[in-house]
């Protein structure tokens, strides 16, 4: 079986990895363009092409897919199928119809629940006790193709997003290599999604989303910084410094304080009063300094009971 691969960000290596090593035919890799970045706007490369070069691969990197000089590359290969995996544009129907085995993507979560840009992270910041990954056959609407596989992941009760990814991304790019497998053999089953999704759409998450309010339940904040971590982090202000929340927990503890308000300090963490409940600071960056627990961090930061976190630099 010939196949296209679409992709760009590190969630998208572990399934180019896992076709090339089962053998198939990677008859090109289609990704973002090179960005500039750091101080001197050096090009980078995406992950997905610095994985394809290494495998010796064929690289396209078209500023828009649906040009049709590009489409006719694609016909030019002549694919069986087109494997899409976070690649970061919308498909047209043109590259849709292309191949016989359509364009088959690899979609982390259990369709038809996050729909959309970011379900690994929703899943976390929304409580979810599993997730997952959906292989499904494209179609022109966001994410509400035919579903032909699905594998359930539990989420542990520390998961962040960035634990997840890992996990989800391995699970998919063998999920994948399965599939296309039954596909082969006419062993494939697809399933209609419903219309409606029970979940919001996964929206594309913003580095302004992680500023915490702490008028919330100290469980939905808790969420919060796991589902935001690595990137963009969960934060707020300490004497009009920027705070980014690491870890956390819950403290069974009822707040009697004006939320934000720190109401104790030890060597295990900060302790701030939420809506509700108290949140224990456990590993917090101050700007400028390093990650740190915050049994270190108290070391050589004196944070006084009462002391006010904010939403904005007071």
């Amino acid at each position: 079986m010939k196949v296209v691969f679409m992709g760009t960000p590190d969630f998208s290596v572990g399934t180019l990895r896992a076709l090339v090593e089962a053998g198939y035919d990677v008859a090109g890799v289609v990704t973002q363009p090179d960005k500039p970045k750091g101080r001197g706007h050096s090009l980078s490369y995406t992950p997905v092409k610095e994985e394809a070069l290494r495998h010796g691969l064929t690289v396209y990197q078209p500023s828009r897919v649906r040009d049709p000089e590009f489409i006719e590359t694609l016909k030019a290969l002549c694919p069986d199928v087109i494997v899409v995996v976070a690649f970061g544009q919308i498909i047209p129907r043109e590259i849709l119809d292309l191949a016989p085995y359509g364009c088959i993507n690899v979609h982390a979560s259990l369709l038809p629940k996050y729909r959309g840009a970011a379900p690994i992270q929703w899943a976390v910041i929304d409580g979810e006790k599993e997730s997952g990954v959906t292989i499904m056959r494209m179609d022109e609407g966001l994410d509400t193709g035919d579903m032909m596989a699905k594998a359930v992941v539990a989420l542990d009760p520390q998961e962040t997003s960035g634990s997840l990814f890992e996990k989800l991304s391995q699970v998919g790019a063998d999920l994948l290599v399965q599939t296309l497998k039954s596909m082969e053999e006419g062993k494939v089953a697809c399933e209609k999604q419903p219309a409606e999704s029970p979940t919001p759409y996964a929206r594309m998450i913003q580095k302004e989303m992680g500023k915490i309010d702490w008028n919330c339940p100290a469980e939905k904040i808790e969420r919060l910084v796991r589902g935001l971590s690595p990137w963009p982090s969960a934060y707020t202000y300490l004497k009009k410094k920027t705070l980014k929340i690491w870890k956390a927990h819950v403290v069974q503890e009822p707040a009697q304080a004006e939320p934000g308000s720190v109401v104790r300090t030890d060597k295990k963490g900060i302790y701030v009063a939420c809506a509700d409940y108290v949140l224990c600071l456990d590993e917090v960056q101050l700007e400028g300094k390093k990650r740190m627990a915050c049994a270190d961090f108290l070391r050589g930061y004196r944070v006084e009971e009462s002391t006010r976190l904010t939403m904005n630099k007071e």
